[in-house]
């Protein structure tokens, strides 16, 4: 497959350019973070819509765990690695990848890229605040966005309150907002799988948007929470300052759910090649 930027502007489907790696039940293209925003933009230009997922660990354990989150997780056009723990396991199966793109990243380098080519963006889910007059994570973005980047059109933020799986009647609302707004990009920050299923079931009505699963995402622009310094990214413990932060809410998830998936499928890379050969 080709992974060159000049096959978007050729017509060439977003995602088809890129070639694939395996990641457990996940199959996950092999792109940039700068690919996958030209990629959108490609894809923007010739009036096609489409999705990102940016998965980290929990996603490949999810996938594997409960096969038809693995299906929900399959539709999207283009799924990336965020987390490097996804890219050490890539690279001990042999399916090694460019780089993390980080969910967390994107949001921003699609919001300067949307600023500059006039395009305009949605902030959908993250926190709706502590109290009734609380300024949700979506608002508070908002404000941050504009200030970066003033040309940047956003044309709604909201932060519905919605059940896992999302019920109908809970996205009538939302569903009236983003026909009303026609947004190009959609940031859906909900959480893995809510925010999946939230775009796979609003998609249909905006044809020609992008829609990028953003979890935690909106909470780190508006500074309602902070991200973790660099050097602690590059060494794969940004779920240590996760958990710091909301230890009540993530500690499970990372210490006694992803942490035993990682190191037992570290473990079953590694002795594979030893099984094969005896």
């Amino acid at each position: 497959m080709k992974a060159e930027i000049a096959g978007a502007a050729e017509g060439v489907r977003a995602g088809e350019w890129f070639a694939l790696a395996r990641v457990g039940a996940l199959t996950l293209h092999r792109a940039t973070r700068a690919q996958v925003v030209d990629a959108v933009f490609a894809a923007l230009a010739r009036g096609e819509g489409g999705s990102v997922v940016t998965a980290n660990l929990d996603f490949v354990q999810r996938a594997v765990e409960e096969p038809e989150l693995a299906e929900l997780y399959g539709r999207a056009t283009l799924r990336v690695a965020d987390g490097m723990p996804v890219l050490w396991l890539a690279r001990l199966a042999g399916e090694a990848l460019p780089e993390r793109v980080a969910g967390s990243d994107l949001v921003w380098s699609l919001a300067e890229r949307a600023a500059r080519e006039q395009r305009s963006i949605f902030l959908l889910g993250g926190s709706a605040g502590p109290g009734s007059g609380a300024v949700g994570a979506a608002q508070g973005a908002r404000r941050v966005l504009s200030e970066r980047f003033p040309t940047l059109r956003i044309v709604g933020a909201s932060s519905p309150q919605l059940s896992s799986p999302p019920l109908p009647e809970e996205l009538a609302a939302v569903r009236a907002d983003l026909i009303s707004a026609q947004p190009d990009l959609v940031y859906c920050a909900f959480g893995t799988p809510k925010q999946e299923q939230v775009a796979a079931q609003l998609a249909p009505a905006l044809p020609r948007a992008w829609w990028l699963g953003c979890g935690i995402s909106l909470s780190f622009i508006s500074g309602e929470r902070t991200r973790a310094p660099a050097w602690v990214q590059r060494f794969g413990l940004e779920w240590l300052h996760r958990t710091a932060q909301e230890p009540g809410r993530l500690a499970h998830r990372y210490l006694v759910r992803n942490l035993p998936f990682l190191m037992k499928t570290a473990l079953r890379q590694l002795l594979a090649p030893r099984r094969q050969a005896a």
